[in-house]
């Protein structure tokens, strides 16, 4: 793959040219998709079966679209739990690093893959190498290399007529939708500056074990398995300001640290200054595990006629000349995994593969990872310099079970 120069626009004109980022659909017969109709159950496999694994199991089953036939996790006690719930035939219950290739050897038509987040771009490429349909959680990866395997998943997909959707719970509401509609019409003038936000009590304050075991339960605390904080679950904001900035940032400059967490874990703060195209700024902080601390999920890009504003536990609007009040949006967590689910089984059934999810991921989790970089060095990284590096990270897991 050719690296681009300094002074090019990285993602757009490189990876992700020819990517799948239309807005209409390809509507095929019935017949020519598994011969499903809007109602015919989609046979399942979930790949990762621990607590967003099983809890979202559980709404696949629930929206009566599905049936879970095959499931797999490094750990028997988790697929066993799955899959007695779902009534999975212990036969396919594979476990093991690579239990996920047994799975994909059997009769299926996708796969939900929950697994931690490094694992998620062979996984999926392999899915889609098999011919299935994938939903995908966040984070997409956990490094460049990881980005650059699910773009491409993501074009084989479409090229195959498979769906490939990435499950970020904003995109799938109908407030934050017609919001972004409004934004790119112009409601709120020539972009200015931006400003997200991902503070969190939660998160803990745990160490990494030292046996590859201890390290798959609690993978979070394992740069190479998580991706850090800010990429694991701060890409939340990332992904909304990404998305109304509608562009890749060209450089961020960043520091953090560990003043909570041990040495070894992952950190506990981060504050990035990003430059987008056209000199706007976009200034990020995410922080974790303070006592009683307020939970946000928040972006607000201002413009020259106004400004929009986004909380995930709350509300999006706009205001300024052109208002927008959108509406109340309880429990996104949960109704925004929903509403991914129904139209993944739309897009499947109907034959949309124009996979509309996987670039902007893409461009959100890059832009994580170079928040993260610009943290660790404690300086400027571009990102065309970032993807020349198009460093990997590898966890140790010596000892584990294939």
């Amino acid at each position: 793959m050719k690296t681009p120069s300094p002074g090019t626009q990285f993602p757009r004109r490189a990876f992700l040219a020819g990517a799948a980022t239309a807005t209409t659909a390809t509507l095929l017969q019935p017949s020519l998709v598994f011969g499903a109709d809007a109602n015919s159950k989609l046979d399942l496999g979930l790949i990762g079966c621990g607590g967003r694994g099983s809890w979202i199991a559980n709404l696949f089953a629930e929206s009566g679209l599905y049936r879970f036939v095959a499931c797999a996790d490094y750990f028997q006690d988790r697929v066993d739990a799955v899959g007695e719930k779902h009534g999975i035939e212990k036969s396919r219950r594979y476990t093991g690093l690579t239990g996920h290739k047994q799975l994909l050897e059997g009769k299926l038509d996708a796969v939900v893959i929950e697994t931690p987040p490094y694992f998620h771009p062979q996984q999926a490429a392999d899915a889609v190498d098999a011919g299935k349909h994938v939903f995908l959680a966040k984070p997409i990866a956990v490094d460049v290399p990881g980005c650059l395997t699910i773009a491409a998943a993501g074009q084989r997909a479409t090229a195959k007529k498979l769906v490939f959707l990435v499950d970020f719970q904003t995109r799938a509401n109908e407030f934050y939708r017609e919001a972004l509609r409004r934004v790119r019409q112009g409601d709120i003038g020539q972009l200015v500056m931006g400003e997200a936000h991902y503070p969190w009590a939660g998160g803990g304050r745990g160490q990494p074990p030292a046996t590859a075991e201890g390290k798959l339960r609690s993978w979070y605390y394992v740069k190479e398995l998580s991706g850090d904080f800010i990429v694991e679950q701060a890409i939340h904001s990332l992904d909304v300001a990404t998305w109304i900035l509608n562009a890749d940032p060209v450089r961020a400059v960043g520091m953090g640290g560990q003043k909570l967490r041990p040495k070894g874990s992952i950190w506990d703060h981060f504050v990035v200054n990003y430059e987008f195209p056209g000199k706007v700024p976009l200034s990020f902080t995410c922080i974790q595990t303070i006592p009683e601390m307020r939970d946000e999920i928040t972006a607000r890009v201002y413009g020259s006629d106004g400004y929009i504003y986004s909380d995930y536990f709350s509300a999006v609007w706009i205001r300024g000349k052109e208002f927008y009040d959108g509406g109340k949006i309880p429990n996104l967590y949960t109704t925004g995994a929903q509403t991914n689910i129904r139209e993944f089984h739309q897009f499947i059934t109907q034959g949309r593969f124009d996979n509309p999810t996987v670039a902007p991921s893409v461009r959100s989790n890059l832009t994580a990872v170079l928040g993260r970089e610009a943290g660790y060095r404690g300086g400027e990284v571009t990102l065309a310099a970032l993807v020349k590096e198009n460093v990997k990270l590898e966890p140790d897991l010596k000892g584990a079970k294939g």
